[in-house]
């Protein structure tokens, strides 16, 4: 006679007090929810900026192409020299690549964003007339631009729409549920995809200093975050804050 097939071992009960987490993906938001959200962040801050301190839009640039891998607080304070000497391409170029190499060493990558500081800046002056293009292509031309630091020239210096995914920005986007992908590409088309026209300028800032002030990647403050009530991260500690702060 055969054996008894075993029979399946009995599912092992649920915690109490602790529904199961559904996952963001699975609860989608409506396009009253994404309105909700960006009229929150734009009541708590109409007008956003970044946090790079730059004079112009070519100090802006140099900045951002600093900035990868490394603090808006630490470059602001190795560009502080750099920009009083060197404040044009042109100036940037007669610096040279030497004495711009010691004065951002405290930026991490220092030795290779020198060289790309120099060499952009020269190719400002020989295919631009020492001034900053306002189109992504021309930009993306240029040594150490990528189209992350495009869109961040062109939506502060130039104000286009532009949605720059930095990490802080690719977290929102995926632990909200808001724009989930895998790649910053996927995460901005997302982006671009359900953020409403008359919000696209600002989002780029507002999501950012969300994610680096509020939504952090530790030890994110739910108590403190606006929208809060309407995330559909499954792990929140708060359906509704406590006391809502923008940044």
């Amino acid at each position: 006679m055969p054996p008894r097939a075993a029979r399946p071992a009995a599912p092992k009960p649920r915690t109490a007090g602790k529904a199961a987490p559904r996952a963001a993906a699975t609860r989608r938001w409506t396009a009253a929810e994404v309105e909700a959200l960006f009229r929150r962040f734009h009541t708590a801050e109409p007008e956003p900026k970044g946090e790079l301190i730059a004079p112009n839009t070519f100090t802006l640039l140099v900045a951002v192409v600093l900035s990868a891998q490394a603090t808006d607080v630490g470059v602001n304070k190795a560009t502080v020299e750099l920009f009083r000497l060197a404040d044009t391409p042109a100036a940037m170029v007669a610096l040279g690549e030497e004495r711009i190499r010691e004065l951002i060493r405290t930026i991490g990558l220092f030795k290779t964003k020198a060289k790309n500081v120099a060499e952009l800046s020269r190719l400002l002056v020989e295919r631009h007339g020492g001034v900053v293009p306002d189109d992504r292509e021309a930009l993306q031309a240029l040594p150490g631009v990528g189209r992350k630091t495009a869109n961040v020239v062109l939506n502060i210096a130039f104000g286009q729409p532009t949605i720059a995914v930095d990490t802080h920005i690719f977290r929102v986007a995926n632990r909200l549920g808001l724009a989930p992908g895998k790649t910053p590409d996927e995460v901005e088309r997302g982006l671009e995809a359900v953020i409403p026209d008359a919000y696209k300028r600002h989002s780029h800032h507002w999501l950012i200093l969300h994610g680096r002030y509020v939504c952090k990647a530790r030890t994110p403050e739910c108590g403190r975050c606006l929208v809060s009530d309407l995330c559909k991260w499954p792990e929140k500690s708060v359906d509704a804050p406590e006391k809502p702060v923008a940044f």
